[in-house]
C-alpha cells in the first residue's frame, strides 16, 4: 500500500534510514502550503452501464487536465470500506474523485467524493437520470481546457436542508480548478446551474458567449446556450465527516494566516476601514490650501479694517485736542473770577479799619 499522511517518513525500530530518492517521494506526499488545483479520479464499479461510461468521460472532460480516468473495473463497495479508494487515490495524487456503477437495486449510481489527509472525508451517492452528454448537444460550443466554471444554486433548500447544504461544498470543492488571484473574462466560459426542488436536483451546464454591449459599456453581455452534461440527481446515501476531523480539514497553515491589524476590519463589500488615534489638533491654527479668491478677500479686509483703525485714531486725536483746548480756556476765566474776588475782599477789609 502507498505511504499515507500518517505513515509517510516515519521508520519503524529495525528499518533503515530511506535513499534520497524515496526520501524525496516521501517529502514530496507530505501536506504543502500551497496545493494548487485538487485532481479528480474516476473509476468504474463492479458493474457500469453505458450511460454511466459516458458521465465518467464527460466528467473527465469537464475536468481536464486535472482528471484521471481508470478503464477498468474496481470491486469497491465504498461504504462498508473506503480503504479501496483512499488507495487509490493517494497512488493516483487525486483528493476527489467520482465513482460509478449500475445494479439492480441502484440504477445509475453515482458517488461524489473527496479526501484529507489521504482518509475518505466526504461522499455523496446519487442516482443518474434523465442524462444528456456533451454528444447530445451537437454543434454547441465547448468549454475551454483549464476554464473555471461559474456555479448558479437555485432553491431555498441549499440554505436550509443540511444535507444539500454538505452537498454544495462538495460539489464547488469537486469543480473548483486550480486557484487564482485574479480571473479572465474569457477564462469563464461556462455556468452551472444546479436546482433543488422537492427530492430531486437539476444539473444543468450553459456556454456563456461574451458579445458587445450595445449601450456602449465596457462590460459585455453574456449568450448562454445549453451546451451539457445534463441530468438529474436523486440522493440516495451519504458519509460526511466528523466533527473532530472537519476541524482539521478547515485549518489554516500558519503561513498562510493573515495577522490580525489593531482598529482595522472588511465591511461587506470587501473594503478595509481602518481607526486612526491622533492627538487633539487645534483647528484655529490649521491651514489650508488657499486659493486665489480667497487671498484676495483676506487682503481686501486686511486693509478695510486698517483704514477702520486710522479713522477711529484720527477721530481720537481730534477729540483729544478739542478736550485740551477747552480745558485752557476754562483756566482762565475761572482766574480772572478769582481776582475779583480777592479786590472785593481788600476792599472789605480796608473800609473796616478805616471805621
Amino acid at each position: 500500500m502507498a505511504p499515507t499522511g500518517k505513515n509517510a517518513g516515519k521508520k519503524g525500530p529495525t528499518e533503515k534510514q530511506p535513499k534520497a530518492k524515496v526520501a524525496r517521494y516521501l517529502k514530496s506526499q507530505e501536506a504543502q502550503i500551497n496545493e494548487g488545483v485538487k485532481a479528480s479520479l474516476l473509476l468504474k464499479g463492479t458493474r457500469c452501464s453505458e450511460v454511466m461510461g459516458h458521465v465518467l468521460k464527460d466528467l473527465r472532460a469537464m475536468k481536464a487536465p486535472a482528471s484521471k480516468l481508470l478503464t477498468k473495473k474496481n470491486e469497491i463497495n465504498l461504504f462498508d470500506n473506503s480503504q479501496s479508494i483512499e488507495f487509490l487515490c493517494t497512488k493516483n495524487d487525486c483528493s476527489t474523485f467520482a465513482l460509478a456503477s449500475h445494479n439492480k437495486k441502484r440504477p445509475n449510481n453515482l458517488v461524489f467524493g473527496r479526501t484529507f489527509d489521504n482518509e475518505l472525508l466526504d461522499a455523496v451517492e446519487v442516482g443518474v437520470e434523465n442524462y444528456k452528454g456533451l454528444n447530445f448537444f451537437k454543434g454547441a460550443p465547448k468549454k475551454r481546457v483549464g476554464s473555471k466554471p461559474m456555479f448558479l444554486f437555485v432553491g431555498d433548500k441549499w440554505t436550509k436542508d443540511e444535507t444539500l447544504k454538505k452537498f454544495q461544498n462538495l460539489i464547488l470543492d469537486w469543480f473548483r480548478g486550480d486557484p487564482v488571484d485574479s480571473l479572465s473574462l474569457k477564462g469563464l466560459d461556462h455556468v452551472i446551474q444546479v436546482t433543488a426542488i422537492e427530492a430531486k436536483v437539476y444539473f444543468r451546464t450553459y456556454y456563456v458567449k461574451l458579445k458587445k454591449n450595445p449601450s456602449g459599456d465596457k462590460a459585455p453581455l453574456p449568450l448562454l446556450t445549453r451546451s451539457g452534461p445534463d441530468w438529474d440527481m436523486t440522493i440516495r446515501r451519504t458519509q460526511f465527516a466528523s466533527p473532530d476531523m472537519w476541524k482539521s480539514a478547515l485549518k489554516m497553515p500558519k503561513a498562510l494566516t493573515k495577522k490580525k491589524t489593531k482598529n482595522q476590519k472588511t465591511n461587506a463589500m470587501g473594503e478595509t476601514i481602518g481607526r486612526i488615534h491622533l492627538e487633539r489638533q487645534d483647528i484655529d491654527r490649521a491651514t489650508g490650501r488657499k486659493t486665489k479668491a480667497i487671498r484676495i478677500a483676506e487682503a481686501t479686509e486686511k486693509r478695510e479694517e486698517q483704514e477702520a483703525i486710522d479713522e477711529e485714531a484720527k477721530r481720537e486725536e481730534e477729540a483729544e485736542g478739542n478736550m485740551q483746548y477747552s480745558d485752557d480756556s476754562g483756566d482762565e476765566v475761572g482766574g480772572e473770577e478769582e481776582e475779583e474776588e480777592e479786590e472785593k475782599v481788600t476792599t472789605r477789609r480796608s473800609k473796616r479799619r478805616k471805621k
